[in-house]
């Protein structure tokens, strides 16, 4: 009995060995050479084509988006009526939030606006950011800048690409009024919508 015990010990472990042995063997057999195989093949066919197609195939997609990717002359003419009936936004002094009119502002039009341009996703607004006198120009500068991109995050709530608007700070530096009260003032504490000098 104990000689069969043995004999059956010994069996299986000759078996585990040789099965072990085997899954080995196939496993570093394969395993090399598939990854160079699989690595060959995808390189060599795929590139070859990709080289001598590629330049016809992006000559043609890039004539067609090159022109439906800007407006043509009406429509950028229809874009600069809207720009101009657009008002500039105001703000109360030291300040760079959206007033309730400043909101109204933006409002006029911004829908069909949005609705055009977004079509054309090479063609880009410019939002300018002005301050009144007061102030260094440091200061001014800064402050110009925040009330530009007040007026952007709003024209980009309202469905106008991030991408599409610009915003520069003109600071004082440019003012509408130059009498030195609060009236003038008023004027040039503002953000100004233009189209982007085109290409």
């Amino acid at each position: 009995m104990k000689k069969t015990s043995q004999v059956l010990l010994v069996a299986a472990a000759a078996v585990a060995l040789l099965g072990s042995g085997c899954a080995k063997k196939k496993v570093a057999a394969k395993t090399p050479p598939a990854p160079q195989a699989a690595s060959q093949t995808a390189s060599t066919p795929a590139s070859a084509p990709a080289v001598r197609q590629t330049p016809r195939a992006q000559q043609q997609s890039a004539a067609a988006p090159a022109q439906s990717r800007y407006p043509d002359a009406a429509t950028r003419a229809r874009i600069d009526q809207l720009l101009a009936r657009i008002e500039d936004a105001y703000f109360d002094y030291n300040q760079h939030t959206l007033r309730p009119d400043a909101v109204k502002a933006l409002q006029s039009d911004s829908s069909e606006l949005r609705d055009i341009i977004v079509q054309y996703p090479d063609y880009k607004l410019k939002i300018e950011g002005h301050c009144d006198e007061r102030g260094s120009e440091e200061y001014n500068l800064a402050l110009g800048e925040a009330r530009a991109t007040a007026a952007k995050d709003y024209l980009v709530g309202v469905g106008i690409p991030d991408k599409q608007l610009a915003t520069v700070s003109y600071g004082k530096n440019k003012p509408v009024c130059d009498e030195h009260d609060e009236a003038c003032w008023q004027k040039n504490r503002r953000i100004h919508i233009v189209a982007e000098a085109t290409r």
